[in-house]
């Protein structure tokens, strides 16, 4: 376990810190002593989490030997119990270790788009929205929806949303690409086989860390009444916000915020992620590495494919890993997915 976490390397690059912050000036530059602060707490905490794990599994092994010998069968399936609960959190921070990109720690934004086939599509697109929430929720991460474009008769035409939390962009960039479902349509009276696609965008949400330079000259800025949910107020006043970037031909609508100031200024972070995550991808592209997302992302190239008629199956496309309990997964089970992404995407 050691040498997967390199913690005396972590602990030496923290005495390095430590002098570096009880230097004399240290505050003298805000920005940089913040960064630095921040980049100790977290080897900090990995190196606790080793220690910890390392002196639990240490007990355990004790415990389980003195219970091998009394032959003692409950604390003995105790201790398994315990074991697997370690080697899932150990799993997970090795996970971590493997989102190695300076965007991946970030918070993230994503979207989804309902893809063409109207109100099938559009019931896809919200059981996906309820998928991504439900899988929030299990990992501890805040949502909040910033714009919400309703179906013409039920589910979505687009969403938009924030996720906060740790590596919350590094877990959630597994998923952008085009989603496919096949079912029996409930609005289909004749009850024939549709099949539905959906995609999903997931972008870094830049911080005050970043700095991305936009000219409000580039701006087209406009103003509409909003249509999605958000209280009596918003839908009498044209409070919700449409930013065009010209140079990039960039949108992005911020609807769900209370007045018009939040919602461009909601709006504004989406661009500068949006920004962003293109700066990112285009020096990616410079320096050749893999950009294997690049075929995901374009329409009629599903990643993810989840049946519901004549059998019940979820199956990646890209790491082959399927399972027949699609019910779970629609109910935000899919960690198991996005860590065979990470996995797959490390070796290749």
């Amino acid at each position: 376990m050691e040498s997967v976490f390199d913690v005396d390397e972590k602990e030496i690059r923290i005495r390095e810190l430590d002098k570096e912050i009880e230097r004399n000036g240290f505050w003298n530059d805000p920005g940089r002593a913040t960064e630095l602060l921040r980049e100790k707490s977290r080897l900090a905490e990995i190196v606790d989490k080793w220690r910890r794990q390392k002196n639990d599994i240490e007990d355990l092994k004790e415990l389980a030997a003195i219970a091998g010998s009394e032959k003692d069968d409950q604390t003995l399936a105790e201790i398994n119990n315990e074991l697997i609960k370690h080697d899932a959190e150990i799993r997970d921070e090795e996970l971590k270790i493997m989102l190695g990109s300076e965007q991946d720690p970030m918070n993230a934004i994503m979207s989804i788009h309902a893809g063409a086939g109207g109100t099938e599509a559009q019931d896809w697109a919200e059981m996906l929205l309820r998928m991504y929430l439900r899988w929030a929720e299990r990992k501890k991460f805040e949502t909040k929806i910033i714009d919400y474009l309703p179906g013409d008769e039920a589910g979505l035409k687009s969403v938009s949303w924030t996720l906060q939390g740790n590596y919350a962009y590094g877990y959630a960039k597994a998923e952008i690409g085009i989603h496919r479902l096949v079912r029996i349509s409930p609005f289909d009276a004749s009850a024939r086989r549709h099949t539905s696609f959906a995609s999903v965008f997931v972008y870094p949400e830049v911080d005050d860390r970043i700095v991305i330079e936009i000219d409000e000259k580039d701006l087209r800025i406009d103003t509409y009444r909003s249509t999605g949910a958000g209280g009596q107020h918003v839908n009498k006043t044209d409070s919700a916000v449409r930013i065009t970037h010209m140079p990039t031909g960039i949108v992005v609508q911020c609807q769900n915020e209370r007045s018009q100031h939040k919602n461009k200024a909601m709006a504004m972070k989406y661009l500068r992620s949006r920004l962003y995550e293109m700066k990112v991808r285009e020096q990616n592209e410079k320096l050749a590495e893999v950009n294997k997302t690049k075929k995901d992302i374009g329409w009629g190239s599903q990643i993810r494919s989840y049946i519901l008629h004549p059998y019940k199956l979820v199956k990646d496309h890209r790491t082959e890993l399927e399972t027949g309990n699609v019910n779970q997964v629609l109910d935000g089970d899919i960690d198991r997915f996005i860590e065979a992404y990470l996995l797959h995407h490390q070796d290749s």
